[in-house]
C-alpha cells in the first residue's frame, strides 16, 4: 500500500507591500532632509518681516539699540561703540548669550557693522536681530 505524500510548498513573503512602505519612508528622508538651509556667515535680519515671531521673554536678556542718530544703548544706557566691548565681555553668561540687536531702519549701516564687529569680539556668537511684522 503506497501512501500519497504531498511535498510541502516554501513559504512565500509578499514583498509587494513592503516595497511600498520602504518607498514611502525613502521619498520622507529625502524631503525631509531638504528643509535644512544652508547658513550664512553673516546673519541680517531686516526691520520688517512678514513671518516675526515674538520670542518668549524667560531669560533676562540684554538689548543692543542703534537709533537713527547713530546712538548706541546698552540696556537704555548711552554707551559709546568704542567701549561696547567691553561692557558686552562685563554681562553675566546668561545675557551674553542671550544679547540681541535693536536697530532703526534709517540708522546707518557703517555704525550697524561697527556694533557687531564690537559684540563679535566681545564674544558673542549668535545675535538675533529684533524685527516687527510687515503689513
Amino acid at each position: 500500500m503506497k501512501f500519497a505524500v504531498r511535498k510541502r510548498r516554501a513559504p512565500s513573503i509578499i514583498i509587494v507591500s513592503l516595497v511600498d512602505i520602504l518607498t514611502i519612508l525613502l521619498i520622507f528622508f529625502v524631503v525631509s532632509t531638504t528643509f535644512k538651509k544652508d547658513q550664512p556667515e553673516v546673519q541680517i535680519n531686516l526691520p520688517e518681516s512678514k513671518t516675526a515671531t515674538s520670542a518668549p521673554a524667560e531669560l533676562d536678556h540684554a538689548l543692543v539699540s542703534v537709533n537713527q542718530d547713530d546712538e548706541v544703548k546698552l540696556d537704555g544706557n548711552t554707551i559709546a561703540v568704542e567701549e561696547l566691548e567691553g561692557a558686552v565681555r562685563n554681562l553675566s553668561p546668561t545675557q551674553k548669550s542671550s544679547l540681541a540687536l535693536q536697530a532703526d531702519k534709517k540708522a546707518s549701516f557703517g555704525m550697524i557693522i561697527k556694533v557687531m564687529d564690537a559684540l563679535k569680539l566681545a564674544g558673542v556668537k549668535n545675535l538675533p536681530a529684533f524685527t516687527h511684522e510687515g503689513k
